[in-house]
């Protein structure tokens, strides 16, 4: 039998320190690509991550030694579950880490009774929005854009992000029977 090298599990209180580093690894990754300096700068803040882990909204990704590696984060847009962030450690990249961050978060929010998950990501990075759309998310028009993801998108271009070079997309939950297990999620 195989052993994983790692486990997705509820975030506690004892790995938020670590998240903010693992954050900064992680916007490592887009030296080269037109992503403004300001945002590879922006962290989370420790008052934001304390409050999705006691939401129940934030997952990590742990090695077989125990430290986390990866975490994903979820914000509630107008109710509905929102994949704020996913980040994992480079040098823990393609090992599946994100795919099972993704999975386990689409799996929460089926559990919880949401019709779709959605996000929002980079359009042409390759590990942003074609990675997603391996994972069965969609892109959302802009003219069928929710208010309040259409004050995401305008809060992203506040900050900087191109909103041209940024993406919406949606993953439903409502799926045939069997379909979760043909895909894996």
């Amino acid at each position: 039998m195989i052993r994983s090298p790692f486990t997705i599990e509820a975030a506690c209180r004892e790995d938020l320190e670590a998240l903010p580093g693992i954050e900064r690894e992680a916007t490592s990754l887009f030296a080269g690509w037109p992503v403004p300096m300001e945002v590879l700068q922006e962290e989370t803040s420790l008052q934001e991550f304390s409050a999705a882990q006691r939401a129940g909204r934030l997952w990590v990704a742990r090695s077989q030694g125990g430290s986390a590696v990866g975490f994903a984060l979820v914000d509630l847009i107008a109710g509905g579950p929102h994949l704020e962030e996913m980040d994992v450690l480079p040098s823990h990249g393609r090992q599946g880490i994100g795919r099972a961050l993704v999975r386990t978060v689409l799996a929460w929010a089926r559990a919880s009774g949401y019709a779709s998950l959605t996000l929002t990501t980079f359009r042409d990075v390759p590990w942003n929005a074609p990675f997603y759309a391996r994972l069965g998310f969609l892109e959302v028009p802009p003219r069928e854009l929710s208010p309040g993801l259409q004050e995401r998108v305008r809060e992203e271009a506040a900050r900087g992000l191109d909103p041209r070079t940024r993406v919406v997309m949606s993953r439903s939950l409502r799926a045939p029977p069997g379909a979760l297990l043909r895909e894996g999620a």
